[in-house]
């Protein structure tokens, strides 16, 4: 008997190590929640739980370097992923084309989506203290499993049909956007402070 693994998904991890970048880029972070008052009104007109400069604010390089500087390592980033998934992407050039901050605290969550109209998307992850929420992502055939019989449980993680993970400061994960994913209520005060970000193909 032969088996064979096809149409696997697969979510990148990579690291930042310059603590004193970090510091910058926490300390760029609440400078652009301080002086955010449209971001915040969205967030209460929407009910968001936190923070997040998504619907506010698509200039952050320009507001502050260490914004500028994590584009270039982002870059660098979603290079290796196309590289790592075989794309052929011809004259076209992967493009950061929105970078935005989240803050949540305490019950602080985002519901399963996707990022349409992308191809690479992923997050930066600037403040994660012991509790803060982690990260789910959904196996994107789970849709189609309409009789599925469940897994054992002692089922290895290529197998699972959800995949937890709890990433530490510095951390990037990139996926291609068509995954789904969520992130968990936060179980503490203290803020949990990532920057997302969405990479298009570009002319």
């Amino acid at each position: 008997m032969t088996q064979i693994a096809v149409f696997s998904s697969h979510i990148q991890h990579s690291r930042l190590t310059d603590g004193a970048f970090l510091e910058d880029l926490l300390a760029g972070c609440w400078m652009i929640e301080d002086g955010d008052q449209a971001g915040h009104d969205w967030c209460d007109r929407e009910g968001y739980p936190g923070y997040t400069s998504y619907a506010s604010l698509d200039d952050l390089p320009n507001r502050a370097p260490a914004f500028a500087d994590l584009v270039n390592h982002l870059d660098k980033f979603a290079r290796e992923f196309a590289e790592a998934r075989y794309w052929e992407l011809g004259k076209a050039k992967l493009q950061c084309d929105s970078l935005w901050i989240n803050i949540l605290g305490e019950g602080g969550h985002h519901s399963g989506h996707i990022h349409p109209n992308s191809v690479i998307s992923g997050t930066c992850y600037v403040a994660m203290p012991d509790g803060a929420g982690r990260i789910k992502f959904e196996d994107p055939r789970l849709p189609m499993m309409m009789a599925a019989p469940p897994l054992k449980d002692n089922a290895p993680e290529g197998a699972a049909r959800f995949i937890y993970r709890t990433p530490m400061p510095g951390d990037v994960l990139m996926w291609e956007s068509w995954l789904r994913h969520e992130v968990l209520a936060s179980q503490t005060e203290e803020p949990r402070i990532s920057v997302s970000f969405n990479y298009s193909l570009a002319d």
